[in-house]
């Protein structure tokens, strides 16, 4: 048998006269299960070992749903109670069969799996909205948010329940994913090239026992590399519902071969309120009084903006900085949207002439705070996605600085100019545009105006879906306890 080289397919269909332990040996011999499959499952052994779920003979056998992969049905269920989330009230090691059903006088129980954990301002932004949302539309919901830091979560939002996913394994994640209801994927932009697939081994493990998936308004891009648009495209071909959060972020999917219908929707930062910050907080941060405020954003290139030319892109917003100190007698505040922007601020500032007018702002802030910091702000001029839909809800005049996509696609829904690129030679039109943008900034406040209402309008589109969604669910979970 270990001999042979061409193709070989070997069916057992009868379980009462081959042992399992024979159709193991078999598969060894062939080469399979000599190495680890990784955790993204990049290296899986070249046999694959299909198992169809049926009783021993007479009876016809039945085909699972394609989308739970084969290789893992052997050895995936822990002990019960066993595993990272003991700790977790109501978390056991259910096996397969055992769902979770909800009660009479309960509410579902629903994950949400993100990039949360207080790394990104944008993120939690989305999250508060994402929150608001479930907790409108299933006020009894036992809500669990798979955190990169769940303290940080637990303190931002009591509410609900926060534990970690990064570095957790398949076998300890299985007994929480048991309790779910319903999988929330997103929102915001996680599904790109080298970290689509850790979220996504996530999504794998709740798919294989049967967990309903929605994502919930998330963005797309870069995706280039095959592992991730795979995964990504196998991924979501079994969720219920696919909400993306702007155009660009279905041409992608459609383009990595994803055939489910995608509902475009927005940003669910759009249903945020902003909260009060005031005046005298400008002031402890070092910002005077008496001048117009300009306010800035920068950002990391990292993997969603590997192309950015650090020195170049610093020097050329150190241009825009100079000129708007001359030209409107402006203070620069830089608006760090996670710790990373505090570098790359200073690395603008000491490019500036005028750098003595530049602050960074270095207290700690809710999204909510950020956004009412918007109000204080004559013009703002921007990298991070956030920084600018924060600016457009309260209609301060922005200029968009497109790294990438999502930020041109922003900029294009609200009828806002921007220019593609942030090399140096697109810095005579760049200060150009931010000449006119402060010329005209009372005749455009009225048409970006109109335009926010209908992006806010198109996030409450997520909602709706999602609502459809858990109507479904608790129809369900009500048939099945009746019955």
């Amino acid at each position: 048998m270990a001999a042979l080289v061409l193709p070989t397919l070997l069916v057992f269909a009868d379980a009462d006269s081959v042992t399992t332990a024979h159709m193991v040996e078999f598969f060894g011999l062939l080469g399979g299960g000599h190495r680890d499959a990784g955790w993204d499952r990049c290296c899986p052994s070249s046999p694959t070992p299909p198992v169809l779920p049926a009783d021993a003979s007479p009876g016809p056998a039945t085909v699972p749903p394609p989308a739970a992969p084969a290789s893992t049905a052997v050895g995936l269920h822990p002990s019960p109670g066993a595993g990272l989330f003991s700790g977790v009230p109501g978390i056991r090691g259910d096996a397969p069969g055992e769902e979770r059903r909800m009660t009479a006088g309960t509410g579902l129980t629903i994950g949400v799996l993100g990039s949360y954990g207080g790394r990104n301002l944008g993120d939690e932004a989305i999250l508060t909205g994402l929150l608001a949302d479930l907790q409108e539309q299933e006020p009894n919901a036992r809500i669990i948010v798979f955190s990169r830091n769940p303290d940080h979560t637990r303190a931002a939002h009591p509410e609900v329940e926060a534990v970690p996913w990064e570095g957790v394994s398949r076998t300890d994640s299985s007994p929480l994913l048991a309790q779910l209801d319903l999988l929330i994927l997103g929102g915001g932009g996680i599904l790109y090239d080298q970290e689509a697939r850790r979220y996504l081994r996530v999504v794998r493990v709740a798919q294989e026992r049967g967990l309903p998936l929605l994502t919930y308004a998330v963005g797309v891009g870069p995706l280039s590399e095959m592992v991730d648009t795979g995964m990504v495209r196998e991924t979501l071909a079994g969720a219920t519902q696919v909400t993306v959060r702007d155009q660009e972020s279905r041409m992608l999917l459609e383009e990595a071969g994803l055939l489910n219908p995608i509902t475009v929707t927005a940003d669910p930062a759009f249903l945020l309120e902003p909260e009060d910050f005031p005046v005298h907080l400008l002031r402890e941060e070092g910002v005077p009084a008496g001048r117009h405020l300009v306010g800035m954003s920068v950002r990391e290139p990292g993997r969603a903006a590997e192309r950015l030319d650090v020195d170049g892109y610093h020097r050329l917003l150190a241009q825009i900085g100079d000129f708007l100190v001359h030209r409107i007698d402006a203070n620069i505040l830089f608006v760090p949207m996670e710790r990373d922007d505090i570098r790359h601020s200073h690395g603008v500032l000491s490019h500036m002439v005028a750098a003595e007018r530049g602050r960074i702002l270095h207290g700690s802030y809710s999204p909510q705070q950020v956004l009412g910091l918007m109000r204080h702000f004559d013009l703002v001029v921007g990298m991070r996605l956030h920084f600018l839909i924060f600016a457009a809800m309260v209609n301060t005049p922005f200029l968009p600085l497109p790294y990438a996509g999502k930020v041109f696609d922003l900029a294009q829904r609200l009828g806002v100019p921007a220019l593609r690129g942030l090399e140096r030679e697109v810095e005579g039109p760049l200060l150009a545009e931010v000449d006119r943008l402060w010329d005209e900034r009372e005749q455009r406040a009225e048409a970006t105006a109109r335009r926010v209402a209908e992006v806010c309008e198109e996030a409450r589109g997520t909602s709706k879906v999602t609502r459809a969604v858990l109507e479904s669910l608790r129809t369900q979970s009500m048939v099945s306890v009746d019955g």
